[in-house]
C-alpha cells in the first residue's frame, strides 16, 4: 500500500463520518424527507457557527418533527427560534428560522416538496444543481458545496465532486488535490467520507497528526 493509500484509509477510518450520518440523515434512501433534512442542515452549517452546534441544531429539528416541507411550513417562527436557541444555535436563530420556512415553501412551490425534482429540472448537470440550490435563502457557495459533497453518492451526476476546502487540505497532506485524483483512490460511496475527514481535521486543527 502506498503512502497516499495508507493515509486515505486512515483518514476514512478515523475521521470519515459524514455530517449527514452524524446528524442521522440517511441520504442513501434518496427520498424526499432525508434530502429536505439535509438541505436544512446545510443552511444551518452555512452560518458562521461551529459545526458541532449546527449538527446539534439539525438533530433537534428532526427530533421535533420538522422533517418535511409541510411540517416546517406548519410550524411557527417562534417555535423554530425556540428549537434552535435551545440547541446551541442562539446567534443566528431568528434569521435562520425564517430561512428554514422560506426554503420549505420554495421546495413545495417549485419542486412539489421533493428535491429529486430539483435534480430532474437541472437536467443532470452539476452546475445546474448548484445554481438551483443557491436560490434557497441561507445557501451560498459553502452550503451548495456541502450539499453536493455528501449527496453525490446517490446523485451520481455530481461524482466526482470535491469542495475547495477539502482539496486544499488534501494538497497540504500531499494527497491528490483534484476531485478525480482523490476519486481514483476510493469508491463512490467512500469519496464523501474522505472529503468529510479532510474538512474535519482542518476544523479541529490537528492536520499535523496526519502529515
Amino acid at each position: 500500500m502506498s503512502r497516499s493509500e495508507d493515509l486515505i484509509a486512515r483518514l476514512i477510518a478515523e475521521r470519515g463520518t459524514t455530517y449527514a450520518d452524524e446528524i442521522g440523515i440517511d441520504l442513501g434512501k434518496n427520498t424526499p424527507a432525508p434530502l429536505f433534512q439535509w438541505l436544512n442542515a446545510c443552511i444551518l452549517m452555512s452560518a458562521r457557527i461551529a459545526a458541532d452546534k449546527a449538527v446539534e441544531a439539525a438533530r433537534a429539528l428532526i427530533a421535533d418533527g420538522l422533517t418535511t416541507p409541510d411540517h416546517m411550513c406548519d410550524s411557527s417562527w417562534e417555535h423554530r427560534v425556540k428549537v434552535l436557541n435551545r440547541n446551541g444555535y442562539a446567534r443566528y436563530d431568528e434569521s435562520t428560522a425564517r430561512y428554514l420556512a422560506d426554503t420549505a415553501d420554495l421546495v413545495r412551490l417549485d419542486y412539489g416538496g421533493d428535491l429529486r425534482d430539483l435534480r430532474a429540472k437541472a437536467n443532470g448537470e452539476g452546475d445546474g444543481i448548484r445554481k438551483r440550490l443557491k436560490a434557497f435563502k441561507g445557501i451560498g457557495d459553502l452550503g451548495a458545496d456541502l450539499f453536493c459533497r455528501e449527496v453525490q453518492a446517490v446523485w451520481t451526476e455530481l461524482y466526482p465532486f470535491a469542495d475547495d476546502r477539502a482539496l486544499e487540505v488534501a494538497g497540504r497532506l500531499g494527497l491528490p488535490h483534484t476531485p478525480r485524483g482523490l476519486a481514483a483512490h476510493v469508491g463512490e460511496a467512500e469519496l464523501p467520507r474522505l472529503l468529510a475527514a479532510l474538512v474535519r481535521i482542518d476544523l479541529a486543527g490537528n492536520m499535523d497528526d496526519y502529515s
